[in-house]
């Protein structure tokens, strides 16, 4: 039995929407158990709030892998990297208590070697390692920027194109990013749940098929709309600046660009070729296809 949660969000809906396709019949669980039985009618549908222990064991039960899709990251949130850790721990308990097999998780690509890893991506991965340390064996992928018509990057990314004549962005415009498609990251979901576990812990760093800066991407989403933009890099522009400035000109709130723009600050590439090694199956499509497929939508 498959178990997701954060069904009802963007990466969660998509899953949950591929599993039943292909037979698998998953257990949709979230906080809104009502919108997720509107969604997926011929499916289990379980509440679960990772924050309330008791909506856990009963979500859990004969569940043998759970998708953690969980994320607080969100506005109204103030110190969202303690809620995701407390919650992660939470979870993990109850998951190895109902004897769960396995948990698939989504975190963030970054590397943390010069210190500089912001909140954001820095709590992604002590998420994984959580869940890890608390619960049962973890499959983590690790993934930058996810190019999807709800993905929150996405949508500031294409917001401050359409909305203004020229944009002035702190440095991080030259960060590299390997941005990856909605879709590949739910292949590599899938797989997750059935790639061997030699490993208590196995990480997975995932990514599109290209390297490209934020500029690129400002510029080829640009392109695509038949226009151009001049983007100027200043270093003095601070995330909270910024994300005052994303919050006041784009559908992203200021309280969720915040975490999002530090975040920017730190190269998300794939730096080992587990992805490869563990899934030579699933092969990234490019940025310009990822944001034409999202376009489309």
């Amino acid at each position: 039995m498959i178990l997701v949660t954060g069904a009802s969000g963007a990466i969660g809906a998509r899953l949950t929407s591929r599993l039943e396709a292909d037979g698998a019949h998953p257990v949709a669980a979230g906080r809104r158990p009502e919108e997720l039985a509107r969604l997926w009618p011929g499916l289990r549908i379980v509440h679960i709030d990772v924050l309330q222990p008791a909506t856990l064991a009963p979500a859990l039960h004969q569940v043998t892998t759970a998708y953690y899709l969980v994320h607080s990251m969100e506005p109204g949130v103030e110190r969202f990297e303690e809620t995701d850790h407390a919650a992660a721990a939470s979870f993990a308990r109850a998951a190895k208590r109902a004897g769960v097999e396995r948990v698939v998780y989504l975190g963030g690509l970054g590397t943390d070697a010069t210190g500089a890893m912001s909140p954001h991506l820095a709590s992604r991965q002590e998420v994984g390692r959580v869940l890890a340390s608390e619960g049962p064996p973890v499959v983590e992928f690790r993934a930058a920027m996810v190019v999807s018509a709800e993905s929150a990057s996405f949508r500031m990314l294409r917001d401050l194109v359409n909305r203004l004549p020229a944009m002035v962005v702190p440095r991080w415009v030259d960060t590299r990013s390997q941005p990856i498609a909605i879709d590949d990251v739910i292949e590599y979901l899938v797989a997750g749940a059935s790639v061997s576990l030699e490993r208590h812990h196995t990480v997975v760093e995932i990514g599109g098929s290209e390297t490209i800066t934020y500029r690129e991407m400002l510029q080829a989403y640009a392109a695509s709309q038949g226009t151009r933009r001049p983007i100027i890099g200043v270093p003095l522009l601070t995330p909270w600046l910024s994300s005052l400035w994303c919050g006041l000109t784009t559908s992203v709130p200021r309280e969720l660009a915040r975490p999002l723009i530090e975040g920017m600050s730190t190269e998300v590439i794939v730096r080992d070729r587990s992805a490869t090694e563990f899934l030579p199956e699933v092969v990234p499509i490019g940025f310009d296809e990822a944001m034409a497929r999202a376009l489309h939508e």
